[in-house]
């Protein structure tokens, strides 16, 4: 098969394998089989004649030429998608940016940002939504987002390997803190003692892949007890309003806190900073994105 017969739909999955990074969630995502977005990969890299994604235990990874083809594909299918919305009648997307974040950023800066676009900018449109750093990154090199704002820890590695790097910066860089009880005994000073952290009850994120031991304040030099695991930051201070664990948190979310939870400083190990990334693609970013990107510092300068 020549490229040139490629169909919507092969690079429509072809583009999911990418954002999502396994075939399963790539599946899950458009509602597919597995074995379905298998042979749509397959049909496409015939068409290519080369192999255009690396299986490797851990998920997919673009090869030189999957990331030309990528780079083709989100043209055609955002060409695609603007011709239906003009033929419905419906406006087209061109003031609109797609922005990806990662829950702590959710909480405080994010609201600001849009609301003092909806002020300034009210034509602009903002669609958005939640993921962890890898996933962002994955669907913005996908071309499903325009702008990500991603977490990075010590020791501050670029969020991928993936050429051309991506174009990031930093927003904010603030000491990771930790969520205590109002009740218990560690809340009533003005900080936590690293070494009082021994022996204290966690209430984790998910154990697997990038969000091992999330919630746990690191370096702890005992195995710690994990109380109870969620993924929702909210739902894991209300657990700690409810006197059930500690657990971490970045310390922009100090704000959003419940009642019954203090958000306090560790002193007494080695400072554990954590930065909120504001990362796009290499290449001249519209007029639009610009302001969005503006938006996001200025809100990221006035919670600092």
């Amino acid at each position: 098969m020549d490229f040139e017969d490629v169909s919507l739909t092969a690079l429509r999955v072809f583009r999911a394998v990418a954002e999502h990074g396994t075939f399963t969630a790539a599946a899950a995502s458009l509602g597919y089989t597995q074995s379905a977005v298998s042979r749509q990969v397959a049909a496409i890299e015939r068409a290519a004649g080369t192999q255009l994604l690396q299986r490797r235990r851990e998920g997919v990874r673009l090869t030189a030429a999957g990331r030309t083809v990528l780079r083709h594909a989100t043209v055609v299918l955002d060409e695609i998608e603007a011709t239906a919305r003009e033929l419905s009648g419906l406006p087209l997307a061109a003031g609109t940016v797609r922005l990806g974040w990662i829950p702590s950023a959710g909480a405080v800066l994010l609201p600001r940002a849009l609301t003092e676009l909806g002020r300034t900018d009210p034509g602009l449109r903002v669609v958005s939504r939640e993921g962890t750093t890898p996933v962002l990154v994955r669907a913005l090199r996908a071309g499903s987002l325009d702008l990500v704002l991603l977490g990075s820890a010590p020791p501050f590695r670029s969020p991928d390997t993936e050429t051309p790097p991506l174009v990031v910066e930093t927003l904010t860089e603030r000491s990771l803190r930790l969520a205590v009880p109002a009740s218990h005994p560690l809340a009533r000073g003005d900080f936590v003692d690293v070494a009082d952290l021994r022996g204290q009850r966690w209430i984790a994120g998910p154990s697997s892949g990038e969000d091992r031991l999330m919630g746990v304040w690191p370096g702890l030099d005992e195995r710690p007890e994990i109380a109870h695991t969620a993924r929702d930051w909210l739902a894991k201070l209300h657990l700690v309003a409810a006197g059930l664990g500690l657990t971490t948190v970045s310390a922009a979310l100090a704000p959003a806190a419940p009642e019954g939870v203090r958000i306090l400083p560790v002193r007494g190990g080695p400072q554990e900073q954590r930065r909120l990334l504001l990362a796009g693609l290499a290449r001249r970013p519209t007029p639009s994105v610009d302001r969005v990107a503006a938006a996001l510092r200025a809100a990221a300068l006035a919670v600092n």
